[in-house]
Protein backbone atom coordinates (compact mmCIF):
# COMPACT_ATOMS: atom_id res chain seq x y z
CA UNK A 1 0.00 0.00 0.00
CA UNK A 2 1.28 3.40 -0.95
CA UNK A 3 0.17 7.02 0.77
CA UNK A 4 0.60 9.99 -0.56
CA UNK A 5 1.24 12.96 2.98
CA UNK A 6 0.14 16.26 1.26
CA UNK A 7 1.32 18.75 3.97
CA UNK A 8 3.58 21.95 3.89
CA UNK A 9 5.22 21.41 7.16
CA UNK A 10 7.88 19.28 6.73
CA UNK A 11 7.39 17.93 10.55
CA UNK A 12 4.10 17.17 9.87
CA UNK A 13 5.28 15.24 6.91
CA UNK A 14 7.43 13.75 9.32
CA UNK A 15 5.07 12.73 11.83
CA UNK A 16 2.58 11.14 9.21
CA UNK A 17 5.68 9.12 6.93
CA UNK A 18 6.95 7.57 10.62
CA UNK A 19 2.73 6.97 11.32
CA UNK A 20 2.50 4.85 8.23
CA UNK A 21 5.18 3.31 7.47
CA UNK A 22 5.18 1.38 10.98
CA UNK A 23 1.60 0.51 9.27
CA UNK A 24 3.78 -0.85 6.25
CA UNK A 25 2.95 1.95 3.57
CA UNK A 26 5.35 3.25 1.27
CA UNK A 27 5.30 6.76 1.53
CA UNK A 28 5.35 9.64 -1.09
CA UNK A 29 5.04 13.34 0.14
CA UNK A 30 4.20 16.69 -1.01
CA UNK A 31 4.97 20.05 -0.01
CA UNK A 32 1.02 21.06 -1.49
CA UNK A 33 -2.01 20.18 -3.28
CA UNK A 34 -0.25 20.99 -7.00
CA UNK A 35 2.91 18.83 -6.24
CA UNK A 36 0.09 16.05 -4.84
CA UNK A 37 -1.36 16.58 -8.63
CA UNK A 38 1.84 16.46 -10.63
CA UNK A 39 2.10 12.69 -8.69
CA UNK A 40 -1.05 11.36 -9.96
CA UNK A 41 -0.36 12.74 -13.17
CA UNK A 42 2.67 11.20 -13.07
CA UNK A 43 1.40 7.87 -12.41
CA UNK A 44 1.36 7.81 -8.70
CA UNK A 45 -1.11 5.99 -7.46
CA UNK A 46 -1.83 5.74 -4.09
CA UNK A 47 -3.89 4.20 -1.62
CA UNK A 48 -4.36 6.84 0.36
CA UNK A 49 -3.35 10.64 0.75
CA UNK A 50 -3.18 12.02 4.05
CA UNK A 51 -4.19 16.13 2.89
CA UNK A 52 -3.64 19.15 4.93
CA UNK A 53 -6.06 22.08 4.45
CA UNK A 54 -3.74 24.83 4.68
CA UNK A 55 -1.50 24.79 2.01
CA UNK A 56 0.23 27.89 -0.79
CA UNK A 57 -0.46 27.30 -4.16
CA UNK A 58 -3.21 24.36 -4.06
CA UNK A 59 -5.25 24.42 -0.83
CA UNK A 60 -6.56 20.68 0.33
CA UNK A 61 -9.69 21.40 -0.44
CA UNK A 62 -9.22 22.08 -4.02
CA UNK A 63 -6.68 18.79 -4.05
CA UNK A 64 -10.10 17.09 -3.01
CA UNK A 65 -12.62 18.51 -5.80
CA UNK A 66 -9.62 18.55 -8.21
CA UNK A 67 -8.76 14.33 -7.75
CA UNK A 68 -12.88 13.70 -7.82
CA UNK A 69 -13.30 15.49 -10.80
CA UNK A 70 -11.15 13.20 -12.46
CA UNK A 71 -12.24 9.19 -12.91
CA UNK A 72 -8.57 8.09 -13.17
CA UNK A 73 -8.33 8.49 -9.48
CA UNK A 74 -12.02 7.70 -8.28
CA UNK A 75 -10.62 4.57 -5.91
CA UNK A 76 -8.43 6.83 -4.17
CA UNK A 77 -9.23 7.05 -0.25
CA UNK A 78 -8.72 10.72 0.65
CA UNK A 79 -8.53 11.56 4.17
CA UNK A 80 -7.90 15.30 5.54
CA UNK A 81 -5.53 15.96 8.39
CA UNK A 82 -5.88 19.65 9.20
CA UNK A 83 -6.38 22.31 11.60
CA UNK A 84 -9.48 23.27 10.23
CA UNK A 85 -12.44 22.07 13.02
CA UNK A 86 -15.27 24.08 12.19
CA UNK A 87 -18.07 21.94 11.31
CA UNK A 88 -18.59 23.64 8.16
CA UNK A 89 -15.23 22.93 6.88
CA UNK A 90 -15.37 19.22 7.51
CA UNK A 91 -18.96 19.10 6.10
CA UNK A 92 -17.46 20.62 2.52
CA UNK A 93 -14.43 18.45 2.93
CA UNK A 94 -16.47 15.51 3.17
CA UNK A 95 -19.45 16.81 0.65
CA UNK A 96 -16.23 17.22 -1.78
CA UNK A 97 -15.23 13.71 -2.04
CA UNK A 98 -13.28 12.87 1.30
CA UNK A 99 -13.65 9.62 3.35
CA UNK A 100 -12.68 10.44 6.46
CA UNK A 101 -11.25 14.08 8.89
CA UNK A 102 -8.79 13.96 11.20
CA UNK A 103 -8.24 17.71 12.84
CA UNK A 104 -4.85 18.45 14.52
CA UNK A 105 -3.53 17.57 16.76
CA UNK A 106 -3.97 13.90 16.99
CA UNK A 107 -2.35 10.67 18.08
CA UNK A 108 -1.12 8.23 15.91
CA UNK A 109 -4.16 5.86 17.46
CA UNK A 110 -6.65 8.13 15.61
CA UNK A 111 -4.39 7.85 12.62
CA UNK A 112 -4.43 4.67 13.02
CA UNK A 113 -8.14 4.07 13.88
CA UNK A 114 -8.97 6.09 10.54
CA UNK A 115 -6.96 3.63 8.34
CA UNK A 116 -8.50 1.15 9.89
CA UNK A 117 -12.12 2.28 9.41
CA UNK A 118 -11.35 2.86 5.73
CA UNK A 119 -10.06 -0.71 5.45
CA UNK A 120 -6.61 0.13 4.97
CA UNK A 121 -4.42 -1.71 7.89
CA UNK A 122 -4.81 -5.08 9.15
CA UNK A 123 -6.06 -5.74 12.45
CA UNK A 124 -3.95 -7.97 14.39
CA UNK A 125 -5.93 -11.11 15.01
CA UNK A 126 -5.63 -13.01 18.42
CA UNK A 127 -3.68 -15.78 18.72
Amino acid sequence: MHALIIDDSRTMRSILRRIVTELGFETTEAGNGQEALDALEGGLVPSICLIDWNMPLMDGYTFVTRVRADPRWRDVTLMMVTTESEHGQIVRALAAGAHEYVIKPFTPEAIVDKLELLGLTVSEVPA
